[in-house]
């Protein structure tokens, strides 16, 4: 049973989904919704042909995250008593991963992590997302770290190696597949750029919320009113406390579009478009090297350090002159910018889905480890 709750973990889920369906004599699949992301999690399954078979349709307006987790444990275990998963997968590091893996734990059931060991070794940065992957790592049985680096980290919390393997990122995967079906597909005309350099943003990270949110808006604005030559691009995250200070801060701004979460293949197309992107996001930390897209990450942590490593990453936080700074480098220097605009397969080769299955179902990885570059 793989148990998902937001648009990232069906994102990264859905090359494994397909992975066992191309096994059926091996595998009987049950996929579970939380509904942790109600209006973005059906669109994300539809865009790579998926359904749920259950939906617990958890999610509530203005939901605190130990709110979440307390219903979520208590509607997954009848679902676990009916079911009886031989073993339930989850992705990431979400309320939805902690809340399943312990109620699977619990059941006596055996758990895969997927995209394990990923670390900042700052429990409030992501929050709560770090400490989410750490408690999930203590339950799990079997640790599907996307690199060499989160394999170390696991390494060093005392996991045993022998359930630790080095996968790739599915994101890499869903990538790869996605792009295949937007290849050729025009931009409608609200996330067409025209002729402008597109900067694609997306902003939304819990801990970054008052203040730190405002200095990132108003860096946006800063460098949409000094590149007239460029279109800031910005699909608003739901949450209010994202809502409300992007439109005051951004609404009417020139050479701003905000805009409606879009769907995956949308968000590759744009991404495949981009010039730039200023993000807070893991997954598109993971994307855009794949890409050769420059990326500022939003953040003063990242549990992502590969790609920073490569030089195609960078961290800038949410200081508004030093966002402004960054940016007007990789938009005034062609230099600096080339040296951070190259294709590195910093995260994955497309095969991760086909490890994480072997592993699952037959116990043992037959495709080689992924490897990443040298850095």
């Amino acid at each position: 049973m793989l148990v998902f709750g937001t648009r990232p973990e069906v994102i990264k889920l859905a090359p494994l989904v397909h992975a066992y369906r191309a096994r059926p004599a091996d595998v009987a699949l049950t996929l579970c919704a939380t509904g942790q992301h109600r209006q973005m999690l059906a669109a994300t399954l539809a865009a790579f042909d998926l359904r749920a078979d259950l939906d617990l349709d958890l999610m509530v307006a203005g939901q605190q995250p130990s709110d979440f987790l307390g219903r979520l444990l208590l509607a997954l275990r009848p679902v676990l008593e009916e079911v009886r998963p031989d073993m339930v997968v989850v992705q990431g590091d979400t309320a939805t991963v902690m809340g399943a893996a312990l109620a699977a734990f619990l059941h006596g059931g055996r758990v895969a992590h997927v995209e394990a060991g990923l670390r900042t070794r700052d429990k409030r940065a992501p929050f709560p997302e770090e400490v989410n992957r750490r408690v999930t790592s203590v339950v799990a049985d079997y640790h599907l770290a996307p690199t060499e680096a989160a394999r170390q980290n696991l390494l060093r919390e005392g996991v045993d190696p022998a359930t630790v393997f080095v996968t790739g990122n599915t994101v890499i995967d869903a990538l790869r597949w996605m792009q295949q079906h937007v290849a050729g597909r025009a931009l409608p005309a609200e996330l067409d750029p025209g002729g402008r350099r597109l900067i694609l943003v997306t902003a939304h990270r819990r801990e970054s919320f008052g203040q730190p949110f405002r200095e990132l808006c108003l860096a946006l604005r800063d460098i949409a009113e000094r590149f007239d030559d460029t279109c800031l691009i910005y699909p608003v995250h739901l949450n209010p406390n994202v809502q409300k200070p992007v439109h005051e801060i951004l609404d009417g701004c020139p050479r701003v579009r905000l805009v409606e979460p879009v769907d995956y293949a949308r968000f590759v197309a744009l991404l495949s478009r981009a010039h730039l992107v200023i993000t807070d996001s893991g997954g598109i930390q993971e994307e855009a090297p794949a890409l050769g897209k420059p990326v500022l990450v939003l953040r003063d942590k990242t549990e992502r350090p590969e790609a920073i490593a490569a030089g195609v990453v960078k961290l800038v936080g949410t200081q508004r002159g030093r966002i402004v700074d960054e940016a007007t480098r990789l938009l005034s220097d062609p230099a600096a910018y080339a040296a951070m605009a190259r294709v590195v397969n910093t995260y994955g080769d497309g095969l991760a889905a086909t490890r994480i299955a072997e592993v699952t179902v037959d116990g043992v990885m037959r495709t080689p480890p992924f490897v990443g570059p040298s850095c």
